[in-house]
Parts: C-alpha cells; sequence; structure tokens
C-alpha cells in the first residue's frame, strides 16, 4: 500500500505539526501563485507594459469567481478534519462525497456565469480603458471559464489537507506549474496568440493538476477510498458544507468586490499607475502566501482537536501560529526595504517609472505585514474551530474600508495615487484589530460543527 501523508494532530508538539503542515502548504501556494507571476513576467516582458496593464485589470474579478467556489472548499475542509480528530471515519467519506457533489455544481454554474458577465464586468463595473477593454474581455473570459477546474483542484486539496495532508497536492502542482510556464512561452513567442495563451496555459495546467490530484489521491488515501453506503446524497451533510462554505464564499466574495473597487479606482490614474499596481498586487500575493499557509495550517490544527475536544491545544496552537507569522513579518519588511526595486524590476522590462513607483509602494505596505499576520493566523483559528459566521464580518470590514478610504485617500491632493496603496494598509490595520477583539471575546468556543 502506498504511504499516506495524513497527519494526526491531536497529539504530539503543537509547533511541530503546524511547521510539518504549513511548509508543504507554503510550496504548494507559492507554485500556485507561480501561475500568475510566470504570466506577469512572460506577458509583461514578451508582450509590454500595456498587456501586462490588461492582465491586471482582470485580477481582482477573477479572485471573485474563483473564491466562490473555493470557500465552499474550505468550508468542507472544516467538517472533515473536525470528524477526523472526533475519530468518525464514516462521516469523513461521506463529507469527502456529498462535498464533491456541492463542488462540482457550483463550479459549473460559476463558470458559466462568468464567461457572459465578463465583458459588462469589466467595462461598466471595473472601468477598463477601451484600449484595453478587448485585450482584457479576452484574458478573463477564458481564465474564469475555467473556474470549475480550478475549484475542483482546490477541493481535493482541501480535502487532504484536513487530513493533515499538505505534500500530495504539492507534487502535482509541481508538475502543473513548470507546464504552465512551458506552455506560455510557447503560446506567446511561438504561436504569438497574446495574452489569450497565457490564459489558456493556466486553464490547461490546472485542469491537468486537478484530474492528477483527484486520481492519485482517491487511490493512495484510505480516507477518500469510498463504498456505495458512503456515496449518497446526504441533505445534511449538505447543508452542513454549504453552512461553512457560503460564509467564508461570502467572505472571500466581499474581499474580492473591495479589491475590484480598489482597482477601478486605480484606473482612473492611467497605464502607468495601472501597471505599477500590477505589480506589486503580482508581488504581494506571493507574500501573502506564508501567511495563508500558516492560516490552513492553524484552521486544520484547530478542527482536529476541536473535534477531539481539547481546548487548551488548541489555544497554545493559535499562539505559537502567531509568533510565526510575526517573524515572517519582520522578515519580509526587511527584504522588501533591501532589495524592493530589484524584485519590481523583475517583473516588467524597461520601464523605469512603473519599478519605482512599485518599489515604494512595496517598502510601504512592507510595514504593515505584522497585521496581515494577525488577520491570516486568526482566520484560521476561528475557521477551523466552527466560528465560520466571522467570516461575513472579516468581508464586510474590508470592503468598507478599502472603498471608502480608496475613495478618501487618493482625493487629498498630495496623496494622489499613493492613497491606492495606503488604502491597503489601513484595511490590513483595522480588520487585524477586527479579527482580534472576534478571538478575545471567545465566540469560537462554543462553534464545534459536530
Amino acid at each position: 500500500m502506498a504511504k499516506s501523508f495524513a497527519r494526526d494532530m491531536t497529539t504530539g508538539g503543537e509547533a511541530g505539526h503546524i511547521l510539518k503542515f504549513a511548509f508543504p502548504m507554503l510550496m504548494g501556494n507559492l507554485l500556485q501563485q507561480a501561475y500568475n507571476a510566470a504570466d506577469t513576467v512572460i506577458v509583461g516582458r514578451f508582450i509590454g507594459a500595456d498587456a501586462l496593464a490588461a492582465v491586471g485589470a482582470t485580477g481582482s474579478m477573477t479572485f471573485l469567481f474563483y473564491t466562490l467556489c473555493l470557500g465552499i472548499a474550505a468550508g468542507t475542509g472544516i467538517i472533515i478534519s473536525q470528524h477526523f480528530g472526533a475519530g468518525n471515519r464514516d462521516k469523513v467519506k461521506s463529507a469527502v462525497f456529498n462535498s464533491a457533489v456541492v463542488t462540482a455544481v457550483f463550479g459549473i454554474i460559476v463558470s458559466l456565469i462568468s464567461i457572459f458577465a465578463t465583458r459588462p464586468i469589466l467595462d461598466k463595473l471595473m472601468g477598463v480603458p477601451d484600449t484595453l477593454l478587448d485585450t482584457s474581455a479576452g484574458y478573463m473570459s477564458i481564465t474564469c471559464g475555467g473556474t470549475i477546474v480550478v475549484a475542483a483542484y482546490n477541493w481535493i486539496s482541501s480535502v487532504m489537507r484536513s487530513l493533515g495532508d499538505s505534500k500530495t497536492p504539492l507534487f502535482f502542482l509541481g508538475f502543473a506549474c513548470l507546464l504552465n510556464i512551458f506552455l506560455d512561452i510557447f503560446f506567446i513567442t511561438v504561436l504569438k496568440t497574446g495574452v489569450t495563451g497565457a490564459a489558456y496555459a493556466t486553464v490547461i495546467s490546472q485542469g491537468l493538476s486537478a484530474v492528477a490530484s483527484i486520481t492519485y489521491g482517491f487511490f493512495k488515501n484510505s480516507e477518500l477510498r469510498l463504498k456505495r453506503q458512503h456515496m449518497r446524497i446526504d441533505m445534511e451533510m449538505i447543508l452542513k458544507c454549504l453552512k461553512t462554505g457560503i460564509p467564508i464564499s461570502l467572505q472571500n466574495g466581499m474581499i474580492a468586490i473591495s479589491m475590484a473597487s480598489l482597482q477601478r479606482v486605480t484606473n482612473t490614474f492611467g497605464e502607468t499607475v495601472m501597471a505599477s499596481y500590477t505589480v506589486t498586487m503580482r508581488i504581494e500575493q506571493l507574500v501573502h502566501q506564508p501567511f495563508a499557509s500558516l492560516s490552513v495550517s492553524i484552521a486544520t490544527f484547530t478542527g482536529q482537536n476541536t473535534g477531539a475536544g481539547n481546548r487548551e491545544r488548541v489555544v497554545n496552537g493559535y499562539k505559537i501560529g502567531m509568533k510565526i507569522a510575526f517573524c515572517v513579518a519582520a522578515f519580509l519588511m526587511v527584504l522588501f526595504y533591501i532589495t524592493g526595486k530589484y524584485i519590481a524590476g523583475a517583473f516588467v522590462g524597461n520601464e523605469p517609472e512603473v519599478i519605482a513607483m512599485a518599489s515604494r509602494a512595496l517598502k510601504l505596505n512592507a510595514c504593515f505585514y505584522a497585521f496581515l499576520a494577525v488577520i491570516n493566523v486568526t482566520r484560521g483559528f476561528l475557521n477551523g474551530s466552527g466560528d465560520t459566521s466571522y467570516a461575513m464580518i472579516n468581508g464586510l470590514t474590508e470592503v468598507i474600508c478599502r472603498v471608502i478610504f480608496s475613495i478618501v485617500l487618493t482625493g487629498i491632493p498630495f496623496i494622489g495615487h499613493w492613497g491606492i496603496w495606503g488604502t491597503t494598509c489601513i484595511t490590513w490595520l483595522i480588520t487585524a484589530l477586527v479579527s482580534f477583539i472576534r478571538y478575545k471575546r471567545g465566540h469560537w468556543k462554543n462553534k464545534s460543527l459536530i
């Protein structure tokens, strides 16, 4: 029988479990972001800054469509981790099957909606300049049309991670990332397909990753080998998946909407600011990955130990996760102050104005990474404990902050376009405070899902 990477986190050292789970997660998340980074670098260097701006203009709305499905996967993981920690193996298998049904239906619906809504969203809602609209619409219709394969990959990844296995998804994602880079270069430089080639490369690579992960995962992990009695529609389990997943989806959706509102403001400042913002967003997507990995690790650790009824261990895990996250924040802040210019320059060719603006923006945001650490660790803890209703509060906070501060700050003459990045900093600060207050109030203590 093949070796299983599943990990029972209800015994043993807390720090060891959190770090050993988080590291493969981090590698996987970085590879996931390498899809976007590869598109950005190759589009920016081989096509130009205008094409880069066109791709960047789609980022927040693509994130919106993707995360509507990713929230369902995350909610499923919470249910499975709590049943796994409690030793309810039949419930684990039932959750696996029923969550697959929910994910498939959700993914198909979101894919179809996104295809038909692309151009109206970019034109009327996002205010993408006419010179970039056709390019942006072509890129987004392909990437969002592939939402179903993104949902499938993230569903099986969430299932395996809830069982403590953060290694298996990494193997297939690594292959898919290399394939994506190869296809990017092939489509753009050989076939001359422009940015649509980069979009096709991303969808094809994600699709293959999803198929391979699901096939291998079901053969490899005994928890995923379902018998006939497990493969039945269980409305109670489906409702639990929706109850946990929808608040997370709505949280992610609201965050995406807030990012879209910020992107709309950015679009009013012209193509140089748009390109600079695209560079910083791509880099910060990478910055988010250590914190996001810790968030998922803490959620899995918290879920399993909540299922096992070990509250003291749950709190210890939260405190350890926070210390790790603060160390990461300090390291990244120093890194960007020393090398920010060179990192920004790697994303564009001979565009000195874009590089200078992006470098300054990175240094500004780096001063607020500690608040980003608080947001992610606390969010993972609350989700894992079953307090998924907080997700709505989190999302609403980010929407209010980004909408209000983007308008106010950019409207101040001596701040201008720098208010775009200032908005992100203030949003992190306020959201971190709201998250920590929620943790201290202790609502999570009575939110177990099983």
